[in-house]
């Protein structure tokens, strides 16, 4: 009786090497059926999105597990899971360096503080979800923004549009450096008004 209860309960129902493809391939699926629904996946997560991977979760249970409901199953199950993310994301890691040195480009959202409306319908974004990556960097509005990429990654990036009163104060700096040039300028020549007195 009680061999029975610890067989059933460690015992996989199903071969070792067959947990695990399964559990590689409902991966993989995953993985690229997600990436095919559009880089905002990997931005951020709205309420219907996490609806959608709660539900995906409880239907490929059994896909995973088979008819097996051993612990060393699920473990098994699990480890895989855990192994094969672990190396996906280590080369999605290097790749995206190497593509970021390569300089890789980002998708422009907003240039010259317009909205480019085709980009966030090709990358099935809403304005909503950029103004709150704004928010999330501090800019209070999209009418402060320059420019807006979001990067190979899902990351947002974010150029405000300078102040009139900042460019003003700037230009001012400018013409003060300027005059200070041209008065060292003068004295330069000769040694200065000073040497000609002497």
């Amino acid at each position: 009786m009680h061999s029975t209860i610890w067989t059933d309960m460690f015992l996989p129902g199903l071969p070792v090497i067959e947990k695990i493809l399964r559990a590689m391939i409902v991966y993989f699926f995953l993985v690229v059926a997600l990436k095919l629904a559009g880089r905002r996946q990997l931005a951020q997560l709205n309420a219907f999105d996490l609806v959608v991977l709660l539900t995906i979760s409880n239907t490929v249970q059994n896909a995973i597990i088979g008819n097996d409901n051993s612990v060393s199953g699920g473990l098994i199950g699990a480890t895989t899971l855990i192994v094969v993310n672990y190396m996906v994301v280590r080369f999605f890691f290097e790749y995206n360096r190497r593509h970021r040195h390569a300089g890789g480009p980002g998708i422009d959202l907003i240039e010259g503080g317009r909205v480019l409306q085709d980009s966030l319908k090709k990358e099935l974004i809403t304005l909503d979800e950029v103004e709150e990556a704004a928010s999330r960097q501090g800019i209070p509005s999209l009418w402060k923004v320059e420019r807006a990429v979001m990067n190979p990654d899902g990351s947002f990036a974010f150029v405000q549009k300078k102040d009139h009163g900042e460019v003003q104060g700037y230009q001012e700096i400018l013409s003060r450096i300027d005059h200070l040039a041209e008065l060292v300028g003068r004295m330069q020549p000769g040694g200065g008004a000073s040497a000609r007195n002497a």
